[in-house]
C-alpha cells in the first residue's frame, strides 16, 4: 500500500483533533470535533478555515504563454488580464474532461489550480504538449481557503488591501512578513478567499486564521455538502473523461471567442466534438440538480428512473444539504427530463424515492462582486 502523503498542515490536524481520511493519496481531515453539520453551518454563518494544500499548483511561463495554454482549455485566456481569474477545463481528443482548474493571469507567469488528485497527469499533459516553448514548474506551497460571509472582516484584520479585489481577482501582497497569493474565490458559494503560502510557513499563518474569533478549522465532510449546496461540480464524480463540457453544464466554461463564429474558435483538444454539441444540442444527457422530497440522503451511484421504473440516469454527488433542510444531489439525466420541476426516482435499497429536478444553485451564492 502507497503510504499517504501529507500537507504542511498535518501536525495541526492532528492537534485539533482532526479525524483523518486517505483522500486524493494525502492523509486529509475529513472533520473536527465540531462535526460535520455544525461545521457546514459555521462557514455559512461565520468563516471557515480549509487545508487544500492537496490541490496542485502549476506556474506556467514564457512568450504567449495565453495563447499556448489556448491550445489545451478552451476558456477565453487571451482575454484575461492581469490579475484575474479564470475557471478552464482540460479537454481530451474525444471531448471528455481530463481535468478542471482555476487560471490566474499572474502578469509575467500564469497560475493555475487544479485537483488533488489530477495533478499527476495535468502536469505531464503540460509538459507533454508545452514543455518545448514554454517553462512548467510544479510549486510547493500550502494552500488555504478562508470561507464564509465573516471571511471580509478575518481579512480586513490581516490584510485591508485583499478585501479590495472581488469575486474571481488575485492579488501579491505581505501578511506578517510572509508573501501570500490571494484569489476572492473558493468552493463553497460563500464570498472567501484562497491563499498560497510557503509551505514552511503555512501552519503558523493557519493557526493566526484560526485564532481569529470567527474562525473555526473545517474539514472535507462540510467541503463536499458546502459545494453541493452551491451546485459546483466534483471531480471524478460530477464529470470525468466520459463527460463532455456541455453534457455537465459547463458551456459557459467554453470562452465566446473559442466558440463557432468566434475570433479563435476551436484549437483545444475535442473542439469538433464539444462545439457540435454547443451547436446542435444533440447530447442525450445533462447534469441536473435534485432535491428529495423525504429526509433520506441519496447518495453517489444511486440510479435514477422514470414513473415507469425506465433507467433514466444516474446521482453523482448526494448528501444531506444543512442549509437547506433536505437532501440534496446532482446527477445526470435524460435531456427529456432535464426542465425544472419534473420528478424521477431514486433507486435505495430498493425503494424508490421521489426526487424532484431543481435549478442550482441550491443556496443563494454569496460571491462578492463589489
Amino acid at each position: 500500500m502507497t503510504e499517504l502523503k501529507q500537507t504542511p498542515l498535518h501536525a495541526l490536524h492532528l492537534k485539533l483533533g482532526a479525524k483523518m481520511v486517505p483522500f486524493a493519496g494525502y492523509d486529509m481531515p475529513v472533520q473536527y470535533p465540531l462535526g460535520v453539520k455544525k461545521e457546514h453551518e459555521h462557514t455559512r454563518q461565520q468563516c471557515g478555515l480549509f487545508d487544500v494544500s492537496h490541490m496542485g499548483q502549476i506556474c506556467v511561463s514564457g512568450d504567449n504563454v495565453a495563447e499556448a495554454l489556448e491550445t489545451l482549455i478552451p476558456a477565453d485566456l487571451v482575454g484575461l488580464e492581469k490579475g484575474a481569474q479564470r475557471y478552464g477545463l482540460f479537454t481530451s481528443t474525444e471531448g471528455g474532461i481530463i481535468d478542471d482548474l482555476m487560471v490566474v493571469n499572474a502578469g509575467d507567469h500564469f497560475y493555475l489550480v487544479v485537483n488533488a488528485a489530477c495533478k499527476d497527469q495535468d502536469l505531464a499533459h503540460l509538459r507533454l504538449n508545452l514543455a518545448a516553448t514554454h517553462t512548467i514548474e510544479p510549486l510547493d506551497r500550502g494552500l488555504l481557503a478562508l470561507q464564509g460571509p465573516q471571511a471580509k472582516d478575518v481579512m480586513q484584520r490581516l490584510c485591508p488591501e485583499a478585501c479590495e479585489l472581488v469575486f474571481m481577482q488575485h492579488g501579491r501582497f505581505t501578511i506578517a512578513g510572509q508573501e501570500v497569493w490571494v484569489s476572492r474565490s473558493g468552493y463553497t458559494g460563500e464570498d472567501g478567499f484562497e491563499i498560497s503560502v510557503a509551505a514552511d510557513a503555512c501552519e503558523a499563518f493557519a493557526q493566526q486564521l484560526l485564532a481569529e474569533p470567527e474562525v473555526e478549522a473545517i474539514g472535507l465532510g462540510a467541503r463536499d455538502s458546502l459545494r453541493l449546496e452551491a451546485g459546483l461540480c466534483l471531480y471524478g464524480h460530477d464529470m470525468d473523461m466520459q463527460t463532455t463540457p456541455v453534457e455537465a453544464g459547463l458551456i459557459w466554461a467554453i470562452g465566446k471567442p473559442r466558440r463557432h463564429g468566434g475570433d479563435r474558435a476551436g484549437g483545444f483538444p475535442g473542439a469538433d466534438v464539444i462545439l457540435h454539441q454547443v451547436d446542435a444540442k444533440d447530447h442525450t444527457r445533462k447534469r441536473v440538480g435534485l432535491l428529495a422530497e423525504g429526509r433520506a440522503p441519496v447518495r453517489e451511484g444511486a440510479p435514477l428512473v422514470d414513473e415507469a421504473g425506465n433507467d433514466v440516469g444516474v446521482v453523482t454527488s448526494g448528501s444531506f444539504g444543512p442549509s437547506v433542510g433536505k437532501p440534496v444531489a446532482m446527477g445526470y439525466v435524460s435531456r427529456e427530463l432535464e426542465a425544472p420541476q419534473t420528478n424521477v426516482f431514486a433507486v435505495v435499497r430498493g425503494k424508490q424515492l421521489p426526487m424532484v429536478v431543481t435549478p442550482m444553485p441550491f443556496v443563494k451564492p454569496g460571491y462578492f462582486r463589489g
